[in-house]
């Protein structure tokens, strides 16, 4: 219960919940709170434990991480860890969220994550790290020598936030909203109000939202619930004595088609972020349908500031998502995912390339899994009845033979031509196979095929792990 629900461990020190202990068992005796802590510890470790022993049957994992301040300006750094269980499943685990008490700089941030690493036995087994686009962030990715995913989210707000700066009509609208929403959060009488003039037209008793200057969707979510109760909200401020100016109609008409053109993005953002299954390989056809919608939505816009939105929103998403394709981790996990494979792609050429890609891999892995056999030797007597006749028979060598170097090219040779050519088959069956539906777990599509795609199901496990999004709670 403690664990679960978040309770401090005074609890056990509460006279209600002593007494409501104490009338379902009167021989129950509570630990102390330092009882309780000891108790809590020994759960966490067998945990830890156990979890430990699943890390170890993992083939590869992948890191999110992020840096934060508590409201008390304290450093945290939060690191959570994906994994495939042997059924298939795409498992999390928070590795820890810890004080951060050193400079936040790159080489500190790799040694901590480091740390965590050795100490959880994953070092050998990561194969990206998602952060935010900060510098630090990037960089000790880089000196951990583990390949960088951007977090979608996290670009995404920076894209919306950008461009929402960009437009100064809706800057002055939300400035006027953030207005609104304050007095209404912050005077009884205000809220009593609004409560009032809401329960007189018949709506439901909602509470006006503030944006949060660190998320956009929060943004969304004011002006969305300002429209909503746009009636009250008027009709309340007519009856209070204050100087806030209500918003015109005019305000109103730019908020709904700017919540139009913002709509896409909230979307896209909810759907990151509720994402249970594999992630990195939506952020290629998510960037393509976004770009669809947004010019869908701008064209449909008559207010010149939400057409300026919308041309800010596509400046950003095409700067920040347009080399998405060009990225490999996220090309090859795309083109890996049996729901998009390569028609998610908007370029061809990038679609090729991330099938050639992927067969170069495949037939790499099939080459290290391949036991070359032993030669069978001229002069064994066993092999004597298919020898060649003497008159085509080839001298016999001896153990230094002057065409070593040459024999084991071709031998060489022969097996990457052959691991080549059976790559590519297994390739070109995996794409020819049928597209499996959008809502479906890709995941288990590839447990069901590891034996028709026995290479192409080790590297969909790798690629999967590339999660998009940083949050590590």
């Amino acid at each position: 219960m403690v664990v679960k629900d978040l309770q401090p461990f005074t609890i056990v020190e509460d006279e209600g919940f002593r007494a409501f202990v104490n009338k379902l068992d009167p021989s129950y005796v509570l630990p102390s709170r330092k009882v309780l802590k000891i108790m809590v510890s020994e759960k966490y470790n067998k945990a830890k434990e156990k979890t430990m022993e699943d890390l170890q049957k993992a083939e590869f994992v992948s890191l999110t991480a992020d840096l934060w301040s508590s409201i008390n300006m304290d450093g945290y750094l939060g690191v959570t860890c994906h994994y495939i269980t042997p059924e298939a499943k795409m498992a999390t685990v928070v590795l820890g969220v810890r004080r951060f008490y050193q400079t936040h700089t790159a080489q500190h941030l790799m040694e901590a994550k480091a740390l965590l690493m050795a100490e959880w036995g994953i070092t050998s087994k990561v194969q990206c790290m998602v952060t935010d686009n900060a510098s630090n962030m990037i960089l000790s990715a880089q000196l951990l020598h583990l390949r960088h995913v951007p977090c979608f989210a996290h670009t995404l707000n920076l894209i919306v936030k950008k461009a929402l700066d960009q437009t100064p009509v809706i800057n002055e609208i939300r400035q006027k909203a953030r207005k609104i929403v304050g007095l209404f959060r912050s005077s009884c009488k205000a809220k009593d109000k609004l409560v009032e003039m809401q329960g007189l037209m018949g709506r439901p008793t909602l509470k006006l939202i503030q944006e949060v200057d660190t998320r956009w969707n929060s943004t969304f979510d004011m002006l969305q619930r300002l429209y909503d109760q746009r009636e009250p909200v008027a009709a309340a401020l007519s009856n209070l004595n204050n100087d806030t100016a209500p918003l015109t109609s005019i305000d109103y008409d730019i908020i709904q088609q700017s919540l139009s053109v913002l709509q896409p993005f909230k979307f896209a953002t909810t759907e990151m972020s509720e994402e249970k299954r594999v992630s990195a390989s939506k952020l290629i056809p998510l960037y393509r349908m976004l770009q669809h919608k947004l010019a869908q939505k701008k064209g449909n816009a008559t207010q010149e500031s939400t057409i300026q939105l919308g041309s800010h929103l596509q400046e950003g998403l095409h700067s920040r998502c347009g080399s998405y394709e060009g990225f490999r981790a996220l090309a090859l996990a795309t083109l890996l995912d049996p729901r998009f494979k390569n028609v998610a792609f908007g370029n061809a050429g990038k679609a090729q390339e991330a099938e050639k890609h992927i067969t170069l891999e495949c037939a790499s892995l099939m080459r290290s899994n391949t036991n070359p056999e032993p030669e069978m030797s001229t002069s064994d007597p066993s092999s004597s009845s298919s020898s060649p006749s003497p008159s085509t028979s080839t001298p016999v060598e001896t153990q230094d033979s002057l065409w070593d170097l040459f024999d084991t090219r071709i031998h060489q040779t022969q097996m990457i031509h052959n691991a080549t050519a059976d790559a590519t088959v297994e390739v070109k069956k995996y794409i020819n196979d049928a597209y499996l539906p959008r809502t479906h777990n890709p995941l288990t599509y590839w447990k069901e095929r590891a034996v028709i795609f026995p290479h192409l199901y080790v590297l969909a496990k790798k690629v999967s792990l590339y999660a998009s999004n940083k949050c590590p709670l």
